[in-house]
């Protein structure tokens, strides 16, 4: 089992087309590796995320929607919120600890190891590993190590959300006063010329071979710190995009993208030499929208078009990610599904596969659409009670739910509610309440 999971990947990010057609932004980044997959499984064209990141890694961990965990903005700090304070609204209470996997931390949401879903599998003989960003729980609490929370290995997962650096030569730390994001547990590659997102794929293959010398099945969760900003230059790819004539931002945010899809290749190509390719189901996705509001060259709020936004924000362009699955043999190949989905599924669906209990969360399996049957109609949420660290459409305090073609958002500031049509109107430009 593997769960490759890109943070801040948009919808748009990819050259492997998620939407009823190919646009510009497929054609300029190059991600072959998975398009591989989608042509081996099965893509999700309408599969959606939290608005950031700790909620999406909280429900993927634990099956619950993020109205009842409670984790409903990124943490950090023991004790310290995240979120900036609207002056003409009440602060809401949230669970700013993050996941612990028993009672004791204020402001937490509590769900024992042997619960999650690396702790399931572990239950049934997995050696499970956690390679990359955790961003599970804040900083001295024990939510922040991954192996409290099932994982039996855990290799640069810490409280922090980004990395200082992604380059090894700086020893991933930009300067001093940034030692809260250097990424852990990697000293060994201090001062070399490598970049993150190699290095993680290098130790999680190590970790791969290392359950299968000793015959053991393996989970792995493999989250990679990439897209995220700081915006490095990967110096793998980033040359190609600035002689395509990109600026120097663009070329490095596409540099990134390759980085994690050469990344997925690396792992494709061991299950390959290995031949554990139809042993073993191979899931990807992004935790939240890609990013468009700053650090991106060209008109904020765009860059995810035909989506409306970005991250952090309550439209689509903040929440629909790209999401794929493969099982060579076991689910159907070169399909596209168009069923909708949450991060919540994905617990159920990996335990039903796997045949492990996945009962317990708001998710539901999504096993019967990967071999071809139609699911039922049900409304998808979500709840985001916050500002976020950026303005602009739809990046305000607001819930929201999607049931069929439709999707519904309140805001919390002003009471206003917007209606959609999130299949005939993609941008979410169209407001139907006055009509519908």
């Amino acid at each position: 089992m593997i769960v490759f999971l890109v943070d801040d990947l948009g919808w748009q990010d990819v050259g492997a087309a998620f939407g009823p057609a190919r646009t510009p932004a497929n054609d300029l980044y190059q991600t072959p590796n998975l398009q591989r997959l989608c042509d081996e499984g099965t893509r999700f064209t309408d599969a959606y995320a939290h608005t950031v990141c700790s909620p999406s890694r909280v429900s993927l961990l634990t099956g619950v929607a993020a109205a009842r965990h409670g984790v409903t903005h990124w943490t950090l700090k023991q004790g310290e919120r995240t979120d900036r304070q609207p002056p003409d609204l009440q602060p809401p209470r949230w669970n700013w600890n993050g996941l612990q996997p028993a009672a004791g931390v204020p402001d937490s949401f509590v769900v024992p190891a042997a619960r999650t879903l690396p702790g399931r599998f572990a239950a049934a003989g997995y050696r499970t590993i956690a390679v990359g960003k955790a961003h599970f729980g804040a900083i001295g609490t024990p939510g922040a190590d991954p192996t409290n929370l099932g994982f039996e290995v855990n290799i640069a997962g810490h409280a922090a959300g980004a990395p200082s650096s992604y380059l090894a030569e700086n020893a991933f730390l930009r300067n001093d006063r940034d030692r809260l994001w250097q990424v852990p547990g990697l000293a060994h590659w201090h001062g070399q010329d490598r970049f993150l997102t190699d290095v993680l794929t290098v130790e999680a293959k190590a970790q791969l071979a290392a359950a299968h010398a000793a015959g053991q099945p393996f989970f792995l969760y493999l989250a990679h710190y990439a897209i995220h900003t700081p915006l490095d230059a990967d110096r793998r790819y980033v040359q190609k995009y600035r002689d395509a004539g990109l600026p120097e931002n663009e070329a490095r945010y596409a540099a990134l993208v390759e980085g994690v899809d050469a990344s997925l290749g690396e792992l494709l190509g061991w299950l390959d030499e290995t031949r554990l390719a139809d042993d073993t189901i191979v899931l990807f996705l992004s935790d939240n929208g890609g990013l468009s509001a700053h650090a991106r060259t060209g008109a904020a709020h765009t860059h995810h078009a035909p989506l409306r936004s970005g991250k952090g924000s309550g439209y689509d362009g903040g929440t629909r990610v790209p999401f794929a699955v493969r099982w060579p043999g076991r689910i159907a190949a070169s399909a596209t599904c168009r069923v909708p989905t949450q991060l919540e599924d994905v617990l159920p669906t990996l335990c039903e596969l796997a045949g492990l209990d996945g009962q317990g969360g708001d998710g539901r399996s999504l096993v019967p659409a990967l071999r071809g049957k139609r699911l039922p109609d049900r409304p998808l949420f979500w709840h985001h009670p916050h500002l976020w660290g950026a303005d602009g459409p739809g990046i305000e305090p607001y819930s929201a739910v999607r049931l069929g073609a439709h999707k519904l958002l309140w805001f919390h500031r002003d009471g206003r509610c917007e209606l959609y049509d999130v299949v005939a109107d993609l941008g979410e430009r169209h407001d139907l309440l006055a009509t519908e």
